[in-house]
């Protein structure tokens, strides 16, 4: 099993927190983030592991792989992808966000299916959603299923919970099909709005052009750190995940 973090980017919504580094190298319990995804990567039978980097990428100093995204200031992270193109099309690959914490139960869910496109969602997001922010729906995106977890639609701001079977994590993986399918989309649009692109809304276009996606359902602690008040509350969910 193969793996890449998308780390490129800075997390500007952190504030000062990220001045002198990614958000990849925030601590959680004394560790960077980048130290939890990819120990439970390894954990979950990840033998090779890649970063993308950008900003004040010579931060990172683990004992991986590294790809290089120049752009990281004016691109979206579909560009990040698309700077590991070689590491995608060579193998099945799991891919994750800078900004989580999660156990290696996660990964190893995702790598239990072979479609070409996983992703990985929360069925109990609305416990996690209410601890980060006064109204859910504020920051939840929609995501529904069919009876075979099939996408049938994922991203934009739903009015209330009917569209919203989980909220999709950050992680997903792609086989070099599914990988080929995913640079094909978005290859379609102008190079300004492709800058632009986010994962979620590549994603979107995916499902809208009939390409099949399939979501894989997860049930175990996670956080995502996006805001300055989610690392203490990550803190606080990865010390009872890790003591239970």
């Amino acid at each position: 099993m193969r793996a890449l973090i998308l780390a490129a980017g800075r997390g500007s919504r952190m504030g000062a927190a990220t001045e002198h580094g990614p958000k990849g190298m925030l601590e959680v319990l004394g560790r960077p983030l980048l130290a939890w995804q990819i120990d439970a990567l390894r954990a979950a039978g990840a033998s090779e592991i890649a970063i993308v980097r950008g900003y004040r990428g010579e931060a990172l100093r683990f004992d991986v792989r590294y790809y290089d995204n120049p752009r990281w200031e004016s691109t979206n992270m579909v560009a990040s992808l698309g700077c590991a193109a070689e590491w995608l099309r060579a193998g099945p690959c799991l891919v994750s966000y800078a900004d989580l914490v999660y156990p290696p139960e996660a990964p190893r869910r995702l790598a239990e299916t072979a479609a070409p496109i996983a992703l990985l969602y929360d069925a109990h997001w609305r416990e996690l959603w209410s601890q980060r922010f006064a109204d859910p729906l504020d920051d939840a995106e929609a995501l529904r299923l069919d009876a075979r977890g099939r996408v049938l639609e994922i991203g934009g701001r739903p009015r209330d919970y009917a569209r919203i079977e989980g909220q999709y994590m950050g992680l997903f993986q792609l086989t070099p099909e599914g990988a080929e399918r995913l640079f094909a989309r978005s290859a379609e649009l102008e190079p300004a709005a492709r800058d632009r692109l986010d994962m979620t809304t590549l994603f979107a276009r995916c499902v809208r052009a009939g390409d099949e996606l399939h979501a894989v359902r997860y049930d175990g602690w996670w956080c995502e750190i996006d805001q300055p008040s989610d690392l203490a509350l990550a803190e606080r969910i990865a010390a009872q995940g890790t003591a239970r």
